[in-house]
């Protein structure tokens, strides 16, 4: 009989948290991170605010939990991309535009949130994972002669990432010409 018990709270604990960064999201598009406050949280997850205390000592640590998710959702996202996409190179491709997409619709650097969100391990890590994904993605592509075959994978790499980090704010336009870009400049002969 306990163990009954253990799961029907283990699942309302879940429900109250997943009701909590839900309602965080949406506070979030709304209002903006910094927009976010736990007792708007609280009536918008319709609990009180001690029992959301119980759940999340303050707002940051549920903004930073919403952000590890987005994180991994963007991740995810690139994965999908790349295993519904033929060829190397076309593979490439198609995630380094998903990564600009997903880079233009950054939070503005002037939200203090938005400081206190990207300096977490979390982001890191998720950096961390995402070069390696790319450094992956243009070790395939010059295997498969898309890129000249003395390609250096872990420099374009990060050449890829900072180079696209610029469609922050940018229109469509400008991120198709600023993937553009990066493909020609990984297509470069390298010199010596």
């Amino acid at each position: 009989m306990p163990k009954i018990w253990s799961q029907t709270i283990e699942a309302h604990r879940d429900a109250v948290r997943e009701a909590t960064i839900a309602a965080t999201a949406a506070l979030i598009a709304e209002h903006g991170l910094s927009g976010v406050t736990m007792s708007q949280i609280a009536k918008d997850t319709g609990i009180g605010r001690a029992t959301l205390y119980k759940y999340f000592p303050d707002v940051e640590s549920i903004l930073l939990t919403w952000h590890e998710r987005r994180i991994d959702a963007h991740l995810a996202e690139l994965v999908r991309v790349r295993d519904r996409t033929e060829g190397a190179g076309p593979r490439l491709e198609a995630v380094l535009t998903a990564y600009a997409k997903a880079s233009r619709a950054g939070h503005a650097a002037s939200d203090p949130a938005a400081a206190l969100l990207h300096r977490g391990a979390h982001v890191a890590d998720a950096h961390r994972r995402l070069h390696e994904f790319v450094r992956e993605l243009i070790t395939d592509a010059a295997a498969a002669g898309d890129l000249p075959d003395d390609t250096h994978a872990d420099e374009l790499a990060g050449f890829c990432l900072h180079a696209l980090e610029a469609a922050r704010g940018r229109g469509p336009a400008a991120v198709r010409r600023l993937v553009r870009a990066t493909l020609a400049g990984l297509a470069a002969t390298p010199e010596a």
